[in-house]
């Protein structure tokens, strides 16, 4: 039954997504484009995303389960660190170039659009460096401190 649930979300979500222009990079596109034909649609779609989201985050603030009676674990972290913003960056550096982000970039795999699979393959490499950056960090961490 998750399962279900989760393939019905998902595709609602999706579905939002091509309704609101957001699968569509050129659309995108026009909107990052401040200075020349700059088209604010997705501002509202962004603003509505927001809304819903500080509302979902509020009421499940106040809730020690979700609806289906899990624990709910809310975000504790509240710093703004290097690796936030390097990442930050790094993902508005990716969706300034391809007008694509990644639940867009899935909308798009699954429609057999070649852009979509060019973003889905860059994305999963990046994931695939940082996970390898990660390890090789922790182990060089715990090499010093076995070292100390």
């Amino acid at each position: 039954m998750s399962v279900l649930i989760s393939l019905l979300i998902g595709l609602v979500f999706g579905c939002g997504l091509i309704v609101s222009g957001m699968s569509n990079p050129a659309k995108v596109l026009a909107f990052l484009d401040l200075v020349g034909d700059w088209d604010p649609s997705l501002a509202l779609v962004m603003a509505g995303a927001i809304a819903v989201g500080l509302l979902a985050f509020r009421i499940a603030a106040q809730r020690p389960t979700s609806l289906r009676g899990k624990p709910l674990q809310m975000p504790t972290a509240r710093q703004i660190d290097r690796r936030l913003l390097a990442g930050s960056t790094l993902f508005g550096i990716g969706w300034g170039l391809a007008g694509i982000c990644p639940g867009p970039a899935l909308v798009l795999l699954g429609s057999g659009s070649a852009k979509g699979f060019v973003f889905v393959l860059a994305m999963l490499a990046g994931m695939a460096l940082f996970t390898a950056y990660e390890r090789r960090s922790r182990a060089r961490q715990a090499q010093s401190d076995a070292g100390k």
